[in-house]
């Protein structure tokens, strides 16, 4: 699992590539998004513009961090998931859990919003 971190507007912007699904990266990921929650940084975008494939473990990924995000008194939204991505969304009715918006700059401007 390949993901980079950057900031927009006061917003972490992680930007995850490849396939999301889980592994080793997973315990790494959420050593980052608990250092990063403690940093007062809870106001979180996944874009997934750059995933080729999501398993359930990967759809895990996204739960945690949403979960740690809102427990922090933040959200992790998500953008940019292509149609194979949304629809496993839709399958599995995440699609009502999280955030979604088709792309980057919508999902910081929900922020900008609040």
């Amino acid at each position: 699992m390949n993901y980079s971190f950057s900031e927009k507007y006061n917003t972490v912007v992680m930007t995850f590539k490849g396939n999301v699904m889980g592994g080793p990266d997973a315990v790494k990921f959420h050593e980052e998004l608990k250092e990063l929650a403690e940093n007062g940084k809870t106001n979180i975008v996944g874009d997934l513009s750059k995933v080729k494939f999501m398993n359930s473990s990967g759809l895990g990924i996204m739960i945690t961090a949403l979960t740690s995000m809102r427990n922090a008194g933040g959200d992790f939204k998500i953008c940019g998931a292509s149609d194979r991505i949304e629809s496993l969304l839709i399958v599995t009715k995440l699609i009502t859990v999280f955030d979604h918006f088709k792309t980057l700059d919508e999902a910081v401007e929900a922020y900008q919003n609040k």
